[in-house]
């Protein structure tokens, strides 16, 4: 008995040894597994008692316009960081006297940055004034885990100019931005709108990191190893853009208390010289740390003037649209050159649709110089008959219409081109007719564009019948010194002729020289082609439209400019567009009495026809 029990121990005593054994081998195992294998990722939090670790900010890349002038740089300021493993939460009532805080403020920021990291170094508090910087700096003794960097806000050298829609604006990452991914940090901004938030991953740049020696109150002592393990931040890519800025303040002056927009393009290859949109915001309240209370103001103004009306409104293009339908009646063989109608004053389908045009026979040019609208009533008749509605849709949306053109710009518009499923979709299958397709040859009815989309149309009739992309960026320049040339698409609208090209380019020059753009398009240097238009508003006053492209046998620029409630489009609208031609192709305003007449220009009331000015035709 007794034998056994000694037995037993014997065993009991070796199972023990070899549970030792294994217990060893395991916890050297693990030893080797974090000392040697695993060192690069436990050996910083290893010295967490002895290092911080701090994230530097990258500048962000600057923007350029065509000739090489700085629209967008950075501007030094001051932030308070954190580090909530060091921060010591009875010094709350210190920190916020340091500020001229509130306690409550403090424990919210605090509570945040110990929500994104306890031992990473985190923003506080931004855009800190010089003289509070430097009483932090003074009392960071007191503050274990508190700590300070200089960060750069955005800043816009040229005062006189807006470009706010252009540009954009920067803001705060949300919690989900920054939780959700290691390209943002606590406190880190990013673009929100334009070319800030298309650019986003080029202009931020990347983050750096480096390595400080603190004591046990959490004090800065020093950079860790002279810098050896620090990684240099990479300043972001800068933005070389095709902007004219003597073009952008001009049109920016010549909108300023209306509502509307302007897009100046090179029909040659789609770069965007000019875009503005009216009413618009001050950039400048946006950089840096937010005006709250001008927030508030701009989002709940009901002009809406965050909204950019350019590339995102949708209105009927009235007559401008008219130079495209000749263009397809053309193509599709319904006319030619020659062919003439008899305008009575009126077109009769069903009902009777007026015309402001005089009576008389019209061909084509003269349809586009007087705006007749019965011509294109009547064309649009046999389109609608002949081809059908949706052969009419595809001609159309091949000159960028209906569709988005791609624009390096966010929130860009389809607009509306309708087809026969579009119109079975709103009005329901078979409820439709001639009647509901008849208003969309002289562009009314169901078609909205916007007016980047009809500066496209006047720059695809200026460059023989080719369609471009627009953008805004020429080329990306990186930190290394390389350039990345952008490179938009360009290719030929197969199915337009030259001949016909020709044809309507002749009638937008008349349009210019004898119609109703004569008053205030015309440049005795320089050919301008174009077209008037004024879009019913069953809303409130008519809008204005004109399009245009200069020189005509040369073209350089297209410009279109919208002018909401502004009435006729060749008082409204015509003459800010041919002050855009005039700067851009002379370097200079010359006519002093149309700059002033547009910065007189107030919306014109509603007339009767008996009341319409002897000037104007329909447009």
């Amino acid at each position: 008995m007794q034998h056994r029990k000694k037995k037993r121990t014997q065993v009991s005593i070796r199972v023990l040894q070899v549970g030792i054994i294994i217990l060893g081998l395991i916890m050297l195992g693990r030893l080797v597994q974090l000392q040697l294998i695993q060192h690069d990722r436990y050996g910083p939090l290893s010295r967490q008692n002895s290092l911080r670790q701090e994230i530097v900010t990258p500048a962000r890349g600057l923007i350029y316009d065509r000739n090489g002038n700085l629209l967008v740089d950075n501007q030094p300021i001051y932030t308070i960081t954190i580090t909530p493993a060091s921060y010591k939460k009875k010094n709350t009532p210190i920190l916020a006297e340091l500020l001229n805080m509130s306690v409550e403020d403090i424990k919210e920021r605090v509570k945040e940055a110990q929500t994104y990291s306890w031992y990473r170094s985190s923003r506080l508090f931004t855009e800190v004034d010089f003289k509070t910087f430097s009483i932090i700096q003074e009392n960071i003794w007191r503050l274990p885990g508190i700590g300070h960097q200089v960060e750069s806000k955005r800043e816009y050298p040229i005062d006189s100019l807006d470009a706010s829609h252009i540009l954009g604006y920067l803001r705060e990452v949300s919690k989900e931005e920054y939780l959700g991914t290691k390209n943002y940090h606590l406190g880190d901004k990013t673009g929100k709108s334009g070319l800030e938030m298309v650019y986003e991953d080029q202009l931020r740049g990347e983050f750096g990191t480096k390595y400080i020696k603190i004591n046990a109150m959490g004090q800065n002592l020093g950079s860790y190893q002279d810098g050896a393990i620090d990684e240099a931040p990479s300043k972001g890519a800068d933005l070389l853009t095709s902007i004219d800025t003597d073009l952008q303040l001009l049109a920016e002056d010549l909108l300023k208390g209306k509502i509307g927009a302007a897009v100046a393009l090179d029909p040659d290859n789609g770069e965007v010289l000019s875009l503005a949109s009216a009413p618009s915001y001050d950039i400048r309240k946006l950089a840096g740390r937010i005006d709250s209370t001008y927030w508030v103001d701009i989002n709940s103004d009901t002009t809406d003037p965050l909204f950019n009306r350019a590339i995102s409104s949708s209105q009927p293009p009235g007559s401008t649209f008219k130079p495209l339908m000749a263009l397809m009646g053309l193509n599709m063989g319904i006319i030619n050159s020659s062919t003439e109608i008899q305008n009575p004053g009126y077109y009769l389908r069903g009902r009777r649709y007026n015309d402001l045009a005089d009576p008389g026979k019209y061909d084509v040019k003269k349809a586009l110089q007087e705006s007749s609208n019965t011509f294109f009533f009547w064309l649009m008749d046999k389109i609608a008959t002949t081809k059908g509605l949706n052969q009419w849709h595809d001609l159309a949306s091949s000159f960028g219409l209906g569709q988005r053109n791609d624009i390096d710009l966010p929130n860009e518009t389809k607009g509306t081109l309708p087809d026969s499923t579009y119109l079975n979709r709103v009005l329901g299958e078979g409820k439709w007719g001639i009647g509901d397709q008849l208003s969309l040859g002289v562009g009314q009815g169901f078609v909205g564009t916007s007016p980047l989309q009809m500066a496209l149309v006047a720059a695809q009739i200026a460059n023989n019948g080719y369609h471009v992309q627009p953008h805004l960026v020429r080329a990306i320049s990186k930190n290394d010194g390389t350039k990345l040339q952008t490179a938009p698409h360009k290719e030929k609208i197969e199915w337009l002729s030259k001949r016909s090209l020709k044809t309507v380019r002749e009638g937008m020059r008349r349009v210019v020289t004898d119609g109703s753009g004569r008053y205030y398009a015309d440049l005795d240097s320089i050919q301008v082609a174009g077209k008037t238009g004024t879009a019913q508003n069953p809303h409130g006053q008519d809008h204005g439209w004109f399009i245009s492209f200069a020189p005509l046998n040369d073209p350089q620029i297209a410009v279109a400019v919208l002018v909401e409630n502004g009435g006729y489009g060749s008082i409204s609208a015509a003459p800010i567009a041919s002050l855009m031609i005039e700067q851009y192709l002379t370097g200079e305003v010359k006519r002093s009495y149309v700059y002033d007449y547009v910065k007189n220009f107030e919306p014109r009331k509603q007339t009767t026809d008996e009341e319409t000015p002897e000037v104007q035709t329909d447009d």
